[in-house]
């Protein structure tokens, strides 16, 4: 791989991952992270059309506004986890079970895994990963224990939505650019319905902190965009694989730039998890 390769692979994991730390840093309500990260691939969504001027089938339209509600309900649920338990803990779960959920997707309903080698290799993996998750979600503090369950069950359904975003491409044959508007569209329609049922701060929706958290919404689309480059340059098995080492910026980025606070015993599990999950994803890129 040239090195040329190699920065092209890592930009989405950067992206993705600062994602996290942007919104935690920048802060505001649940409503104003979502609805920032809603402007800016609304924005990106627009150009790419009016640049490209697809011409979209029927099917193609519907696979793109499963897809772009999928991600945005996928990214709700794991906004919310994070507000209750932190990226430390969040992001190696979510990123294990998004692992989990479209590869078992992939290889029983799209026959990926075609060869007992690359089942071999995902079932090891889901094992590896499955682990690490028990390990990452350990908490000693019981006063937590409320919050953990809590933010546990939404990781779930938020990977329920990124299984959602990441199977519609295969189920309705996408490809390119083209999609992306329409993804767009369904992207910021969703925030905006799911921001105007929020109690407490619908009334927000609009204020400062929605505009600034626009950066994160950069962080998104520039992830997901230059994944598409890397998946054509260094083929899906690398492209895929690097992406998901965002989980490793986001946990570490939790620690020592958000100074989440976790005991000596949660800390150094982990970062065993973190490792395991980063194992499990290099084991999946296997069966690609």
């Amino acid at each position: 791989m040239s090195l040329t390769s190699l920065i092209i692979a890592l930009i989405p994991a950067l992206g993705f991952g600062f994602e996290i730390i942007s919104m935690q840093l920048i802060g505001g309500s649940f409503t104003n992270k979502c609805m920032g990260m809603g402007l800016t691939t609304l924005f990106a969504g627009l150009v790419v059309y009016f640049v490209r001027m697809p011409v979209l089938s029927p099917r193609q339209i519907i696979g793109a506004t499963i897809c772009g509600a999928g991600e945005a309900l996928g990214l709700i649920f794991q906004v919310k986890s994070l507000d209750l338990v932190g990226a430390t803990m969040t992001m190696p779960i979510s990123i294990g079970e998004q692992l989990i959920g479209n590869n078992l997707i992939g290889a029983i309903f799209f026959g990926e895994w075609a060869t007992t080698g690359k089942w071999l290799y995902g079932i090891s993996a889901i094992v590896v990963i499955i682990v690490g998750i028990c390990l990452t979600s350990y908490h000693e503090q019981k006063s937590r224990g409320a919050d953990v369950k809590k933010g546990n069950l939404l990781l779930l359904i938020s990977s329920l939505g990124f299984i959602a975003y990441g199977s519609a491409p295969n189920a309705f044959h996408l490809t390119g650019w083209d999609v992306l508007p329409p993804e767009a569209v369904a992207i910021f329609i969703t925030y905006v319905i799911v921001g105007s049922m929020q109690k407490d701060d619908h009334n927000q929706m609009w204020d400062q902190y929605t505009w600034k958290n626009m950066l994160t919404g950069a962080c998104d689309v520039i992830a997901n965009f230059t994944l598409v480059f890397s998946i054509a340059i260094n083929g899906e098995s690398v492209g895929y694989t690097f992406s998901q080492m965002s989980v490793i910026i986001s946990t570490l980025g939790g620690f020592f730039i958000l100074h989440e606070a976790r005991t000596k015993k949660e800390t150094k599990l982990t970062i065993l998890g973190l490792v395991l999950v980063v194992i499990g994803a290099i084991l999946i890129g296997k069966t690609l």
